[in-house]
Order: structure tokens, then sequence, then C-alpha cells
């Protein structure tokens, strides 16, 4: 069993029930220990509900969990080592480097992107209802009507009917 298949089987034991993984990749993250930095072997998982970090460690393990819609942006790039790719959400951040596989680093980006657009089409707001047309306010038109009356351009019966017509609207 790969160093990868391992740590695999290791984050696995800390998806949700039902969560299957998509996508992945292996690498090398950067943490504090007693003050220092440090490197260690990890996994990056694209899920079909976020992405996983998992990071094996002395005596333990670190554990990261970013739902896509609470993704706010990645940051991924290439130097001589290697693919990087560092996640944003909600104020954390988690940076794994020195990638090797470009393929799978391939498959892990293009599913992260697809679900961050999927995630963030279903909590986009619904278009707003187009507005009612506009129509005059009922009083002005009763003012306007009382003065064609009053002017002999309608009259009384004209207007009486139109104002309860005008009245109904209310």
């Amino acid at each position: 069993m790969t160093k990868q298949d391992r740590l695999l089987a290791k984050a696995a034991d800390h998806y949700e029930p039902g969560e299957t993984a998509v996508a992945s990749v292996t690498g090398t993250y950067v943490t504090r220990l007693m003050g220092s930095e440090t490197v260690r072997q990890g996994v990056l998982v694209a899920t079909d509900r976020r992405v996983v970090f998992y990071g094996k460690k002395l005596g333990g393990y670190d554990l990261e969990s970013f739902p896509y819609p609470n993704i706010t942006s990645f940051e991924q790039g290439r130097n001589m080592l290697g693919h990087h790719v560092t996640f944003f959400a909600a104020g954390n951040a988690v940076h794994m480097k020195w990638i090797k596989d470009l393929k799978d680093m391939e498959a892990f980006t293009r599913t992260v992107k697809a679900a961050m657009t999927a995630a963030a089409a279903r909590t986009a707001a619904p278009p707003a209802p187009p507005a009612p047309p506009a129509q005059p306010d009922v009083v002005d038109q009763l003012r306007r009507l009382g003065e064609l009356r009053d002017s002999g351009i309608v009259t009384p019966e004209e207007f009486e009917a139109k104002k309860a017509e005008l009245l109904g609207r209310l």
C-alpha cells in the first residue's frame, strides 16, 4: 500500500455517512511545531460535499474540512519542486506544496472548481420577481376625475361609475 493510499484510507475514516472521494492530491504541508515551521505529508481530498485535508503527524493527525459553499477562494501554481494549492474559507487556510502528480492535480482542481460553481449556483439568490406595472395613485385619479366633472367634461353619473371602479381596486 502506497503512502497516498494509507493517507486516503485514514482521511476516509472522517467522512460523513455516504460521502465519497472524487479526486485527491498528496503533497507536503507546512505547520508549526513548538514555535518552528515543520513539514508533514498530507492529502487533500475533493469529496462529493467538501475538501478534506488530512495530515499524519507523530501520535495523531491534522484534519480540516472545507465545505464547497464556504470556500472563498483557492490558489494554485507550480514551481521547480512541483505544484502547490492553498484553500481559504472563513478565515481559515491550508497550503499544500510539492505535489508531484500533474494528472492528480488537474483532476483535483477540475473537481473542486466544478463543485464550487455548483455550490455558488445553489446558494445564489433567486431573481427578484418582476415589479408590478406602475399604476397611478387612486386618490390622484379621483382628484383628476373630479376636476373633469367640475369642468363639465365628465357627467356626474360617469364620475360616480368611475369612482366606484377606482375604489374597488383598493
